[in-house]
């Protein structure tokens, strides 16, 4: 007691139950003490406040904590806002590069869901570093406090920034008055870039306690021993003692399977044909997953893979970023206000090497019918105008986070998105009967039985215009008072008229598509979104596609080292490191049953595979 410490567990150790019982036990035994515990997401924050149910607690997000801890010191925060700004390497990104910055601010800093630093809106990243420098500008910040929280808690502690664990064990630590601080989670499961991945150091200089949880509740015995394998921290689990864990059946502990699945050609077909999983109900996305790497890998078995093409692929938009550095290259000044068309003529812009060498890069790009279209729309267009097409899939898509039944909304989707979702959301709610939620949220006003009954109509024929194009339901949604086009929307329409033009006659059905993928309706799931869940059956695709920053042949082919080049050696513990850890997550979700796919292993992958699975458990679909 009274040092701080780390509890470190496996995945489906339990570490959320500890972090709720040493809640409860403090407020036990010290009734006055204030206790702050900062979570990762909303959902988690939200789960530990239901569950601990204690007197003097305050739980929030990383964000949220920082941000209530230096919102009311408003003049400290505009000097410390200008001195990131103003400062050699733009710690926070002017609004006019290249200039001193000045402003008073005059509304104030405020915390937004998006970035206007001209008007003083900052966003989750901006709050970071505004509350790391002021609490090492200003240590009153750390008194303050100190004299407010006793306890301070950290849940999923390896996805914590380093700027936060700063604050806590260097900052905080520098002054006379003390508290507790505690960090709950697993270095294995650090998965996100930002974080700080370990707190090693902290721990070696004895300012932290390390506390290993070394039992598992969640998975079956075979799961166990996989994931003991790819540990490379010392931490073995063993199942859970407690008769009552989930992985428990009659006193003993699950066996549950495990398999490697792999075939001569990608074919997913192949294995869900196959007797691997067998009894498994691919409809219910709340028993079984299906995990791959990226939302592209899923799109087109989920239905929205026009949508993301879109955003995510599209010609024009890559076509028009590769012209402007191209012209920056040449040191060629683009008039504004000359048609696109035209402005491409002013390069000699042709390829230099390859199959397509002497050919002009306009040229290649109308070689495809469906590239000419695109380029007869925006041609004529002034240059000004095509340097605004901007198209990202994260205005598309996003990875939520579901957990018992609290949906995290992230800000990343476009004003357009918003607004189809919320179509798409008055008819999912008419079709699960919450009326009155759909009345609240609908622009239809309702003020009799007559009108509820147009209501009703109109939802009707709503719900039958799944075939129909993007642009004919906002027409009809708006038309009949279901969802205005407001302002916002129209004025991201007029900015943004390219992508409008492109998305207006995709079919409806691919955003109902997309809504019920994000909404966890869909057996479908990226493997970074599927943390902190768990599902009886888990498939997972290991699906290489040339990715930066994953490469799973580095897990089971433990020669691959002498096969790169110097550059690709120079990043290889990192890849490596990252994808154990992806894989590690990802079969650990399994309840009951894990099925691993690889298309198209070598010799190499295979052996490595049985190594880590065994004979039996490695299987050719091709033989079956």
């Amino acid at each position: 007691m009274g040092h701080h410490f780390l509890l470190s567990g496996g995945a489906g150790s339990g570490k959320t139950f500890s972090l709720v019982e040493v809640l409860q036990s403090i407020s036990s035994l010290v009734p006055s003490a204030h206790i702050a515990c900062i979570t990762y997401t909303n959902a988690a924050a939200i789960e530990i406040k239901n569950r601990a149910s204690v007197k003097n607690l305050r739980v929030s997000t990383i964000h949220d904590f920082l941000w209530d801890s230096i919102a009311q010191f408003q003049k400290e925060l505009k000097v410390t806002l200008l001195e990131l700004i103003n400062e050699p390497d733009n710690v926070i990104k002017s609004p006019t590069p290249g200039e001193i910055y000045s402003n008073e601010f005059e509304n104030g800093i405020q915390y937004k869901e998006y970035v206007r630093i001209g008007n003083g809106e900052i966003s989750h990243d901006e709050v970071l570093l505004l509350a790391h420098r002021m609490f090492k500008k200003y240590p009153r910040l750390c008194d303050l406090l100190l004299d407010k929280f006793q306890f301070i808690f950290v849940d999923e502690y390896q996805d914590t920034s380093p700027l936060v664990i700063e604050i806590l064990l260097n900052f905080l630590q520098a002054r006379k008055k003390k508290n507790i601080i505690g960090f709950f989670g697993d270095s294995m499961q650090s998965i996100y870039e930002t974080g700080v991945g370990v707190i090693d150091g902290y721990i070696e200089q004895g300012i932290v306690v390390k506390v290993i949880k070394e039992q598992n509740r969640r998975n079956p015995q075979s799961v166990i021993d996989i994931a003991n394998a790819l540990r490379k921290d010392g931490l073995i689990q063993q199942p859970s003692d407690d008769i009552s864990a989930p992985n428990m059946k009659n006193s003993v502990v699950k066996q549950g399977t495990v398999k490697f699945a792999y075939s001569k050609s990608f074919d997913l077909k192949k294995v869900k044909s196959s007797i691997l999983v067998q009894g498994w109900d691919f409809t219910n996305a709340k028993e079984t997953k299906e995990l791959r790497l990226t939302h592209n890998l899923i799109a087109n078995e989920a239905g929205f893979s026009q949508l993301m093409e879109i955003y995510d692929n599209d010609p024009i938009a890559a076509f028009k970023k590769a012209f402007k550095e191209e012209a920056k290259k040449q040191s060629i000044q683009i008039p504004n206000d000359v048609p696109f068309e035209d402005a491409v003529g002013l390069l000699n812009w042709t390829y230099k090497r390859g199959p397509n060498k002497g050919k002009s890069h306009l040229d290649v790009l109308l070689e495809a019918p469906s590239n000419k279209k695109l380029f007869e729309h925006i041609k004529r267009w002034p240059y000004e105008k095509v340097q605004k097409i901007y198209l990202d899939k994260d205005s598309l898509i996003d990875d939520k986070v579901v957990i018992d039944g609290v949906t995290i909304k992230e800000p990343k989707r476009d004003r357009l998105i918003q607004h189809l979702f919320k179509i798409q959301e008055l008819i999912s709610l008419y079709e699960s009967k919450q009326y009155n939620e759909l009345i609240r949220m609908t622009s239809f006003r309702v003020q009799s039985v007559a009108d509820k009954v147009k209501l009703k109509t109109a939802i009707e024929h709503l719900k039958a215009q799944n075939g129909a194009s993007i642009a004919t339901v906002i027409s009809y949604a708006h038309k009949e008072g279901l969802c205005i086009i407001d302002d916002q929307l129209q004025e991201f329409i007029d900015n943004n008229e390219y992508l409008y033009w492109r998305v207006s006659d995709i079919a409806f059905v691919e955003v109902q598509n997309l809504y019920k993928y994000i909404e966890g309706y869909m057996p479908f799931s990226t493997q970074h979104k599927i943390k902190g869940l768990e599902f009886k059956n888990v498939l997972i695709v290991l699906h290489n596609g040339g990715w930066n920053n994953y490469n799973f042949e580095y897990l089971f082919n433990h020669n691959v080292g002498a096969m790169l080049t110097p550059a690709q050696k120079r990043s290889y513990p990192n890849i490596l490191r990252r994808t154990q850890k992806l894989f590690y997550v990802c079969c650990t979700r399994a309840k009951d049953n894990l099925v691993v796919y690889y298309p198209s292993p070598s010799d190499e992958i295979l052996e490595g595979a049985v190594n880590l699975f065994g004979t039996k458990n490695c299987i050719d679909l091709d033989a079956e």
